[in-house]
């Protein structure tokens, strides 16, 4: 019997018939060391993404075997995206298995916030959230902050065991665990695929660490309440922050509006002239009128004033939903899942945000 063969970007096993098909690779791939699939090696060196065929069940059925196993899980959330990040359901497929949360991308969040500020927030909206992790750690992959403090607490915390990392598409799994290889083993290129577009990783990649034990990176959950899975990959590219966000703060009056290109929407109706502000990619226009223009404003100049989306784009772009707030707490943040949050400081204001049908908006305890 003929031993499968791995793709070492995305771990799905490797079939050389069918170029169409999930885990094509020539013939020719297979004399190498190293296999590669087509899909990987056309996101790696051309930067263009391939739909794959795996469904959420398929996904799920990989992550569900971790709860009949002995070992560590790492969490690892986009800090920039924390809520729209988040795992629902966690403790379903993880057992009785210890639990550390990371907050990945670090290095987006202004540098203004004290990392102290930003742990304590992540350990009480984790409480919120239905998780006890046993620790909670800030890193940066693509920067390399704090990847020496975690693999150390890794390595306490799992006493022998696996480690499995998970968490929802496009948190930086794979970009934290070629992290992990290039400072700590004699592996000094990149194996695994990382890409902003969601879905990269599509089965378990095993990582040795020892003789007896490795760390999976797992394929990620796709959380349909995100932005990124509403836009093309231009759009993405605009609104997935790469660099520290600058905060935007609009002092507005009463029935003013603020556009996020045409991906979003928010409405300041009633509580006196204030402050907001905004966390957003700093590519992202922001753009303000009354609202009493603001549905003829996005009928007239939805994809090119305001974008993105890209006219292109427009065509299948859903319709926007109308969700109204009263801010009832000070320091609230508006959260737009994949595009950003909107920071109040008083409470007492009446808001609504209007965003893409399926995409999630809600209220949290302000970041920062």
């Amino acid at each position: 019997m003929i031993e499968a063969v791995k793709c070492v970007g995305c771990g799905v096993t490797i079939q050389t018939e069918d170029p169409n098909k999930l885990g094509y690779a020539p013939p020719s791939a297979l004399e190498k060391e190293e296999v590669i699939c087509q899909r990987c090696f056309r996101l790696k060196h051309y930067n263009e993404i391939q739909d794959v065929e795996l469904t959420d069940d398929d996904f799920l059925r990989i992550l569900n075997g971790i709860g009949q196993t002995d070992a560590l899980v790492v969490k690892i959330v986009d800090i920039f995206d924390f809520n729209g990040s988040w795992l629902p359901g966690l403790h379903r497929f993880i057992g009785n298995n210890k639990v550390l949360l990371v907050g990945n991308k670090s290095d987006l969040i202004p540098k203004s916030v004290r990392p102290e500020k930003m742990i304590h927030w992540m350990k009480y909206s984790a409480k919120q959230l239905g998780l006890k992790p046993a620790d909670v750690f800030l890193i940066s992959s693509a920067k390399g902050h704090g990847i020496r403090e975690l693999a150390q607490a890794i390595d306490e915390h799992r006493e022998g065991k696996d480690v499995y990392v998970v968490g929802c598409t496009n948190v930086g799994k794979s970009t934290f665990i070629n992290r992990m290889i290039k400072e700590f083993s004699e592996e000094t290129n990149n194996v695994i695929t990382t890409s902003h577009f969601p879905g990269t990783t599509l089965d378990l990649i095993d990582i040795p660490l020892d003789q007896t034990s490795s760390m999976y990176d797992t394929p990620g959950i796709i959380n349909h309440h995100q932005m990124a899975h509403f836009v093309g990959k231009h759009s993405l590219k605009i609104i997935t922050p790469t660099k520290e966000v600058k905060a935007k703060t609009f002092q507005l009056n009463e029935e003013q509006t603020l556009f996020f290109g045409g991906m979003a929407r928010f409405d300041y109706i009633k509580g006196g002239r204030r402050p907001f502000v905004c966390y957003v990619s700093n590519q992202v226009n922001i753009h303000r009128t009354k609202l009493e223009k603001a549905d003829e404003l996005y009928r007239e100049h939805a994809g090119e004033l305001l974008s993105p989306p890209s006219p292109e784009e427009l065509a299948n772009f859903p319709e926007l939903i109308r969700h109204e707030f009263m801010i009832r707490e000070p320091k609230t943040d508006i959260v737009i899942s994949g595009l950003g949050w909107i920071t109040v400081n008083e409470a007492g204001a009446k808001v609504a945000v209007h965003v893409p049908k399926g995409v999630s908006a809600s209220l949290r305890k302000s970041l920062i």
